[in-house]
């Protein structure tokens, strides 16, 4: 079941305050995500570095998972 689970999800790994993390995300999340950086004029490592940076507490896949949710419930920008 383990395995399973992992060849759903897709890793990335990222430099963050100087150390270098992986994430791993289910493909949708990750598109989710990667649209939102574009739309923000950004690379996805500075998406992702501005996430991290204004998480808090949670977990920085769980803070990617909730941006990427509420990115699909905001209304269309132009």
């Amino acid at each position: 079941m383990a395995r399973q689970m992992s060849k759903m999800l897709k890793k990335r790994s990222f430099s963050l305050s100087g150390h270098h993390t992986s994430v791993a995300l289910e493909p949708e999340f990750w598109a989710v995500i990667e649209r939102e950086a574009r739309r923000n004029a950004q690379s996805l490592a500075a998406f992702v570095a501005g996430i991290d940076a204004a998480r808090g507490e949670r977990p920085l896949a769980s803070a990617l998972r909730v941006r990427a949710l509420a990115a699909q419930q905001a209304p269309d920008k132009p």
